[in-house]
């Protein structure tokens, strides 16, 4: 067998890895050793076939993967549960002290107390969800 066809059956290889794993720096490399095949059918030497391979590998995880990791890092984190109710604003229904009261947060009712113990919130005012503890959201 030539060798760009032992080339096009490692991108092959490594491919399978890529799609069963989702590890894209198994792509990168079979990209490489696509560019060996193609250095392979364009009839340079075993030497030449891997310089090819391992720079154009190299030059895809160095290029590309910074990249990515920076696109993954900068995305919006998309808060659920608790953690996107803290810090919004609720509208006391039931007056709130430190030891309850009721509040309405993103339209359903809560049962609520005050952070500061001696703190009071009567009913229509707006208040800020500090914290929540169990079923109770903790106010200020």
């Amino acid at each position: 067998m030539d060798g760009w066809v032992w080339w096009l059956i490692a991108a092959v290889g490594l491919g399978i890895p890529l799609v069963l794993t989702a590890m894209p720096e198994f792509g990168m490399v079979a990209v490489g050793a696509v560019a060996g095949a193609v250095t392979a059918a364009l009839g340079a030497g075993p030497v030449l076939q891997v310089l090819v391979f391992a720079a154009v590998s190299v030059a895809l995880i160095a290029v590309v993967r910074p990249i990515a990791n920076r696109a993954r890092r900068d995305r919006p984190r998309h808060l659920s549960g608790i953690d996107a109710l803290k810090g919004r604003q609720a509208v006391v229904l039931e007056r709130v002290d430190g030891s309850g009261g009721r509040i309405k947060l993103a339209g359903e009712v809560w049962s609520a107390r005050s952070l500061d113990g001696d703190q009071i919130y009567e009913p229509g005012q707006q208040v800020d969800v500090v914290d929540i503890e169990g079923a109770t959201a903790v106010v200020m």
